[in-house]
């Protein structure tokens, strides 16, 4: 593991878009313009982690949405 991760106990929250994207993001600052909270904070592997379990469509929603047209 890089020195620098070991040494990381920045509190980060998960954020979400628009499109159902997930990112995290340092939980001391103001959310960037078009995310919101998706109800995580913690360490970043943490945070990854809940990312991973959750993130299971990497899709954006508006393709998903879409294509789910075309099929029906």
């Amino acid at each position: 593991m890089p020195r620098d991760e070991e040494e990381d106990k920045t509190i980060y929250k998960v954020v979400v878009n628009h499109e159902e994207q997930y990112s995290i993001w340092p939980a001391d600052r103001d959310n960037p313009l078009g995310w919101n909270d998706a109800g995580k904070s913690g360490l970043k592997a943490e945070c990854l982690e809940f990312i991973k379990e959750v993130w299971t469509d990497m899709r954006p929603l508006s393709l998903r949405k879409r294509m789910a047209e075309l099929e029906a």
